[in-house]
């Protein structure tokens, strides 16, 4: 049964950094692209950044570019979302999902059908 675990979440302050992980287990790891989502409380869930098998990366427009960066080390199962000079805006549950197929370099990844497992989420509050 595949999973998927976030972790790293937390409480910080405005201006700092978080790295979260996420893992996943019982797939080819190195095949699939992950994503990463957020849904702050009383918004839907929104794209943040994905990354392909191949290390080329998506990332959502203006809000996160230049803060955010997504990398992944297949060895360990494992995709991080480095999260820098965050902001009271940034606070939501971040969601780590995992897509079977590849689209090529495409913007469909910014949409939630294209992946096929999910984890629980890890909260994430930015105090101003």
């Amino acid at each position: 049964q595949v999973r998927v675990v976030e972790s790293g979440g937390g409480l910080v302050q405005a201006g700092d950094s978080l790295r979260l992980s996420c893992t996943a287990s019982e797939l080819v790891f190195d095949t699939y692209g992950l994503g990463w989502f957020r849904q702050a409380q009383g918004k839907e869930r929104d794209f943040v950044a994905h990354i392909r098998w191949n290390g080329a990366t998506t990332y959502k427009a203006d809000s996160v570019k230049g803060r955010f960066t997504i990398s992944r080390d297949n060895a360990r199962n494992t995709v991080y979302l480095q999260m820098n000079s965050l902001q009271p805006e940034d606070t939501a549950v971040y969601y780590c999902a995992a897509a079977r197929n590849d689209y090529g370099s495409s913007d469909v990844y910014t949409t939630q059908t294209v992946y096929d497992y999910w984890g629980q989420g890890t909260q994430v509050t930015v105090s101003s």
